[in-house]
């Protein structure tokens, strides 16, 4: 079986290392153009140009696949290349551009997608980072037929996998990584004795995993401390909790939240007590508490290692509770 790989990040690399690992065939990959990345902002490839450049395999970078859109020059080198590669199918995962009408019913077993969550809950860009966020209990892998819809298209095979308490984005990437690669390479094997059933996704239970943006990571002292806990695991590596105390911008990459009340004469944001178990905050429901913090151009320290460079006593208000931001 020949296929076609269209991927750019390291959960879309997970997947192409199996697939060739498995013996499939691989004449061509698509992912996105080069992007400027690093302390000195040079032009870096993605993780899966990389890979298919150390085993030799062709690259397409175009900017669009669409013929009449902004980048038609793109689109019809990049027709060329899928055509001439005379593949049986297409392997998406996380490649970063819409495929037309006219990529999607090009090869003979279309174009399946491996997606990080149990469809139709969390469609969209971000499904990792809003599972853990919801405070949901597991999550999965769903290996999808792709139509012109938003994760729309059947289910062919679909696994589940925990989420854990201590589970940030990062570490749950890996293991839906892991699960992606062998899941694809199961459906592909299903498909070429014709063992695969679509089955089409249930129309209640849709929820939409809308792209994260690096705003959302400012702390809102006024929301309940779990919330703001899980969003410190959920936006971890990306874009991570920020907050500003003295005029101070820091990061809070981890904490959790204890749910007994603030006293009642605290503001949000007020620093209830520090110690090396972390900085306890009061928040709109309950207690926030810090236990890994960071300094602009730091490391990332634990709360008791924290403290030891940075002073700050009770009774401290975080300024983005005054409605600053960093």
């Amino acid at each position: 079986m020949k296929l076609v790989f269209a991927g750019t990040p390291e959960f879309a690399r997970v997947a192409l290392e199996r697939l060739l690992a498995a013996g499939f065939r691989v004449p061509l990959v698509l992912t996105q153009p080069d992007r400027p990345a690093g302390r000195g902002m040079k032009l870096q490839a993605s993780p899966v140009k990389q890979l298919a450049l150390t085993h030799g395999i062709p690259v397409a970078q175009p900017r669009s696949l669409r013929l009449d859109g902004k980048y038609p020059e793109d689109a019809a080198v990049a027709r060329e290349a899928l055509l001439a590669s005379q593949a049986d199918g297409m392997v998406v995962a996380a490649y970063g551009l819409i495929l037309p009408a006219w990529v999607l019913q090009w090869p003979r077993l279309g174009c399946l997608n491996i997606h990080a969550s149990v469809l139709p809950r969390w469609r969209g860009a971000a499904p990792i980072h809003r599972a853990i966020e919801a405070g949901d209990a597991d999550t999965g892998v769903t290996i999808m037929q792709m139509d012109e819809g938003l994760d729309t298209g059947d289910m062919l095979l679909v696994e589940k996998l925990p989420i854990g308490a201590e589970d940030t984005t990062a570490s749950l990437h890996d293991r839906l990584a892991t699960l992606g690669g062998r899941l694809i390479v199961e459906a592909l094997e299903l498909a070429a004795c014709g063992g695969l059933t679509p089955t089409p996704q249930p129309a209640e239970g849709v929820t939409y995993a809308h792209k994260i943006e690096k705003t959302e990571g400012v702390i809102d002292w006024t929301l309940p401390a779990a919330l703001t806990a899980r969003r410190a695991r959920a936006f971890n590596p990306f874009p991570g909790l920020s907050a500003s105390l003295g005029g101070e911008a820091l990061k809070v990459w981890s904490a959790r939240h204890e749910p007994q009340p603030a006293p009642a004469d605290c503001l949000p944001g007020q620093i209830l007590a520090a110690d090396a178990d972390g900085i306890r905050v009061a928040t709109a429901d309950g207690v926030l508490v810090l236990t890994e913090l960071q300094r602009a151009g730091g490391k990332r320290l634990a709360a008791a290692d924290f403290l030891r460079g940075f002073a700050l006593s009770p009774g401290q208000v975080f300024d983005s509770a005054a409605g600053k931001t960093d």
